[in-house]
């Protein structure tokens, strides 16, 4: 169906064709012309506000990006501790402002790269973290006082800053000097990624021991990454990350108010992690929606009072999942693109994918070409003169509204099912993500979604590309290195150390301390996290069966 416009100029009238509405990826429509109209009773103070207060929907802070750029962080880690801080330092010299670890598999599920599970896996998507000593080397020249580090782990972060607390106290940096974040987002581990260790109820248990720990130990410490990035790389549509989310840290929140913790103490540190796709326009309506929604949750349902118990502060990575093996030097432009999408979107923090990463583990070149396109968007580009320059466009905020609201009717069914636990339990998210995965995988293969160099505009032959390529000998001498660190070290005092981890583990004293005296001793974090299934078990999905 074609419809038309009207334009009255001075004296004549003008009709331009229009076509039908598409589909945005979260399947809402996208009107081919918005105009005064879609605002309608649009109520700027309330649903806009002043950038800097609630609801946040124009950004967290006044000036956002007019007197600093958000930070920006490379995601990087692999093979060894000394070859992941040699690109730490060369990523610091090149003007990253925060670092972000990738982990191994094996570090990442709670296991010592000499189990027989970790075989194969050692050091191949991040790096092998052991024990403090893998630590220690991982951060070695580094200023942890200046350096504000993101490190991507969930089950075992506890063990991991625990890790990075004691190797900054080697340094002489204190706690209240460290800033950065751990991921130790588990609920979305049950519904779209699988690292988890422990079953919800004691999983929740020691997440808001960190909140405890790090409010008196480590405060200007991000305590959780509250994380729809890794739902929306298993296939979730932009409304489902954010719903599915925001309903997560809702359940975090009432675990922490539950354990005794003033909503005020530890919500300023919640913050969250989100995706940044090629579809511009819904994605910064997206964040735009996700601030307004959190700022109401916690101001009206959760009576937060402080304003920054009410803002959605996020870091956002370029899609990973739409990054093309095909003509890879392509990806170069989705990332420039996803990367200004989320700038618009108002971001705190980004990390910008390398092109060859949906082939191996990025070079040296591709990771500085990825960090040079945040430089040109924040110092070529006018896009950090002024605050959300998409408020009050016809477009922005009609579809900021039309995301809030599916997002909320989403949260309810949430809701509904129990909270977020009890959904996962009933396979809610998952299901409803499989769903969307689905539907978008079949407008692929239908040409229906044009993915260029995939379904369209493809080469009859691709050019050659030569990955970056772990050597297995890092399995080896990191296996080597287990060995002698258990033969050097006091086992007697580490076997007591871990014992106390496990009685603080089976009462209500916060298992953190008892954790950091068993690492500083150089226990391994596989025999932390061995020591903490010994007493809570693991997770085994009922769909396994």
């Amino acid at each position: 169906m074609v419809l038309s416009t009207v334009y009255r100029g001075s004296s004549t009238e003008w009709r331009f064709p229009v076509g039908a509405a598409s589909r945005s990826e979260s399947d809402l429509p996208i009107q081919p012309l918005y105009d005064g109209a879609e605002l309608d009773g649009f109520d700027a103070a309330a649903k806009l506000g002043t950038p800097g207060q609630f609801p946040f929907t124009r950004g967290v802070y006044p000036s956002m990006y007019t007197g600093r750029p958000w930070t920006m962080r490379q995601y990087a880690g692999f093979g060894t501790a000394k070859e992941s801080n040699e690109r730490y330092h060369e990523l610091v010299g090149a003007g990253t402002g925060g670092l972000s670890v990738a982990f191994d598999l094996p570090t990442q599920m709670g296991y010592d790269s000499d189990e027989a599970i970790a075989r194969g896996e050692v050091g191949k998507v991040g790096v092998a973290i052991d024990s403090i000593e893998d630590m220690r080397t991982l951060f070695s020249g580094l200023p942890l006082d200046k350096v504000s580090t993101s490190m991507t782990i969930n089950a075992p972060a506890s063990t991991l800053l625990l890790m990075y607390q004691l190797v900054a106290a080697e340094q002489g940096v204190a706690g209240d000097q460290l800033t950065g974040t751990i991921q130790n987002d588990v609920l979305k581990e049950y519904i779209a990624r699988g690292t988890y260790i422990y079953p919800p109820k004691q999983s929740l248990r020691l997440i808001s021991d960190i909140f405890a720990y790090c409010h008196q130990e480590i405060p200007r410490w991000n305590t959780i990454s509250i994380s729809g990035y890794h739902m929306a790389e298993a296939g979730a549509t932009p409304v489902q990350e954010i719903a599915f989310t925001l309903a997560n840290a809702k359940e975090y929140v009432r675990t922490a108010l539950a354990a005794g913790l003033d909503i005020d103490d530890f919500a300023p540190r919640l913050s969250f992690f989100f995706v940044a796709r090629t579809t511009l326009l819904e994605e910064i309506a997206t964040f735009r929606a996700a601030r307004r929604i959190w700022a109401r949750i916690m101001r009206d349902e959760f009576k937060a009072k402080n304003p920054k118990s009410q803002m959605l502060r996020f870091h956002t990575q370029t899609a990973g999942v739409q990054l093309t093996a095909q003509q890879p030097e392509v990806n170069l432009v989705r990332v420039a693109l996803q990367g200004l999408g989320a700038v618009l979107g108002g971001t705190q923090s980004l990390h910008t994918n390398s092109y060859d990463e949906a082939i191996a583990l990025p070079t040296q070149k591709a990771a500085r070409l990825a960090l040079r396109t945040q430089q040109i968007i924040a110092y070529e580009t006018d896009v950090t003169a002024t605050v959300d320059p998409f408020a009050g466009s016809y477009v922005m905020e009609s579809m900021t509204d039309d995301i809030e609201a599916a997002a909320l009717e989403l949260i309810q069914a949430v809701e509904d099912r129990g909270g977020a636990v009890s959904a996962i339990e009933q396979g809610f998210q998952k299901a409803e993500i499989e769903r969307s995965a689905y539907r978008i995988a079949l407008e692929i293969d239908k040409s229906e979604r044009t993915v260029v160099g995939v379904n369209r505009f493809v080469l009859d032959e691709e050019e050659p590309y030569e990955p970056l390529r772990v050597d297995p000998q890092i399995e080896v001498d990191q296996c080597e290195r287990l060995a002698a660190l258990r033969k050097e070290r006091d086992n007697d005092a580490v076997d007591r150390a871990l014992d106390a981890v496990r009685v603080a583990a089976q009462g209500t004293d916060n298992v953190l301390v008892p954790m950091r005296e068993a690492l500083r001793l150089r226990a391994t974090g596989g025999e932390v996290s061995h020591a903490l299934r010994d007493v809570w078990g693991v997770y085994v999905p009922l769909d396994t069966f």
